[in-house]
């Protein structure tokens, strides 16, 4: 669809109703504007307000904060001590890995009686 519209004062510009709304766009909604190859393109622009969701901190319960901090502390000494994989040059040899780890049979974790 084609719409022709005149450059008003201070290079306003009026986006046809029906183009406005196939683009969706409505009052107060943020455009960008950008010269490309000769011809102006607007492209819409989603701006997110953080104010309307919480925070990491209010996101969770304290007692499932506590799960996820002791999570993330045993992973970075997982990473400190060396245990980790990679790196890997291409996707291939993450699969192989992969494969390889999957193809050992797991230890089993079994519990030492007190002395």
């Amino acid at each position: 669809m084609s719409t022709t519209t005149r450059i008003q004062h201070k290079g306003q510009v009026t986006i046809p109703t029906r183009v406005r709304e196939q683009a969706g766009l409505s009052k107060g909604d943020l455009v960008e504007f950008s010269y490309q190859r000769g011809k102006i393109v607007i492209t819409p622009k989603v701006v997110i307000d953080r104010s309307k969701f919480p925070s990491a901190d209010d996101e969770y319960t304290p007692a499932q904060r506590r799960i996820i901090d002791a999570r993330l502390a045993k992973s970075d000494e997982d990473i400190r001590r060396g245990r980790v994989h990679g790196p890997f040059e291409t996707h291939e040899e993450f699969i192989a890995a992969l494969h390889q780890k999957a193809a050992k049979p797991a230890r089993k974790k079994t519990k030492r009686r007190a002395r």
